[in-house]
């Protein structure tokens, strides 16, 4: 694929990335799987990786997160909340691997795995065993964090 093909399908995937995760997150009606929408993150991410200087900051591969709910305001953390990675097959699975042992230089790991919920993720802070700030934050689109006005 030369620049040019893919900067056409960058546009595209990025108009359909944006559409899905609007009827996802905006009117709570998706109309394609997770899993059809991360297969086309995943060509969008694979396209970028390969076109680097066709990386536009306002693509969803630079967000993380979804669109802001009527109630909510935007939190700012002390510490930015990351996400995962998605991991599709066990290539991917070991690469994860080793970039956590590298990056913790340590090679006896152990890890948790839990079934996925979809949707909604919640961020609480404490300070003197007490919680003092409330976050949920909704996947894809900003990963912008929002406090619920209580």
């Amino acid at each position: 694929m030369d620049k040019e093909q893919a900067r056409k399908r960058i546009e595209e995937l990025r108009a359909k990335t944006e559409y899905y995760a609007g009827k996802y997150y905006d009117d709570d009606n998706p109309e394609i799987s997770d899993f059809e929408y991360d297969m086309l993150m995943v060509e969008l991410r694979n396209l970028e990786r390969d076109f680097p200087e066709l990386v536009s900051k306002d693509s969803l591969t630079q967000k993380v997160g979804g669109h802001v709910k009527e109630g909510f305001s935007k939190v700012e953390h002390e510490v930015p909340l990351q996400s995962l990675q998605d991991v599709f097959d066990v290539e991917e699975l070991r690469a994860f691997d080793t970039r956590v042992r590298k990056e913790v230089e340590k090679e006896d790991i152990e890890y948790t795995v839990e079934a996925k919920i979809d949707g909604l993720s919640v961020a609480l802070e404490y300070i003197n065993r007490r919680v003092c700030k409330r976050c949920n934050s909704w996947k894809w689109a900003n990963w912008r964090r929002y406090n619920r006005e209580s």
